[in-house]
């Protein structure tokens, strides 16, 4: 580990949701943590660091909280579907100010937390890689495409370097059928963020966020090229999930799953 006077400084937002809680726990001593989170917390999670509870659509405050940053592991946002009204402030809005506020503010890197759902709508038969199509599966994932479109701008324009996370499904043990194969296991997305913050020349880079699963569908060829390489694997929990197996045939043809259905009122005879 580096000398304490030489730990990189790193903001992570959205530090009190269940991802952030994950890296502020692993990496309170690897690294210098600056924290930021909407709501205040009752617990000890944020002892001893530097802890801000602030909006992320507010650029000035974000311009304070990126000073001095070495890297950005932006969490912080709606993890789910919801209004439109809430996806376009919290994760379009806040989006757009963590990265303007980390080009001001000379940062290094930006980590963005992407999704799996960027794809949701991609035929869930073959196996598919960052440079396929984006199909998003809701307003959630379009935020996420506007995320990863943003951080291309930032790296091309104005030489941030980003990498995109594009995070499975990230739980203690897979809870459903369609996560066998896109299982995230929480050692792993820590290694994962850890690889993220630390590899070297990196001008722009999509990785996929998932477990080394028997079942995969994604091409792991950006996770080598970053040191990514998973332990954890969703098969090992099948005994335990005989009898949830089962999943309708619409969900069953996609990425994304329910996520696809949800809402879903177009011709599913014109989807390949």
């Amino acid at each position: 580990m580096m000398p304490s006077s030489k730990k990189r400084k790193v903001l992570i937002t959205g530090a009190g949701g269940a991802l952030g809680s994950l890296l502020v726990r692993a990496f309170r001593d690897r690294y210098q943590l600056r924290v930021a989170t909407r709501e205040r917390r009752d617990d000890d999670l944020f002892e001893g660091l530097e802890a801000h509870y602030a909006s992320l659509a507010d650029l000035e405050t974000m311009e304070v909280l990126c000073s001095g940053i070495d890297t950005v592991v932006h969490l912080g946002g709606r993890s789910l579907e919801d209004s439109w009204d809430e996806i376009r402030t919290s994760n379009i809005e806040g989006t757009y100010c963590v990265f303007e506020a980390a080009r001001r503010q000379a940062v290094r890197r930006v980590v963005y937390a992407s999704s799996h759902h960027v794809g949701g709508f991609l035929p869930r038969a073959r196996i598919t890689s960052a440079g396929d199509e984006l199909r998003p599966d809701g307003l959630y994932a379009v935020s996420k495409v506007f995320g990863e479109a943003l951080g291309r701008l930032y790296a091309d324009k104005h030489g941030l370097s980003v990498i995109c996370q594009r995070i499975g499904v990230c739980r203690t043990a897979p809870p459903h059928r369609r996560s066998l194969w896109s299982w995230l296991s929480e050692p792993d997305f820590i290694h994962l963020t850890e690889r993220c913050i630390e590899a070297e020349g990196v001008h722009f880079h999509v990785v996929y966020g998932v477990s080394n699963n028997t079942r995969k569908q994604w091409d792991d060829a950006g996770a080598r090229a970053i040191g990514f390489f998973p332990n954890d694997d969703a098969e090992r929990f099948v005994p335990q999930m005989q009898g949830h197996l089962d999943e309708p045939a619409f969900e069953a043809r996609f990425q994304g799953g329910g996520f696809c259905a949800d809402g879903f009122d177009g011709d599913p005879i014109r989807l390949d």
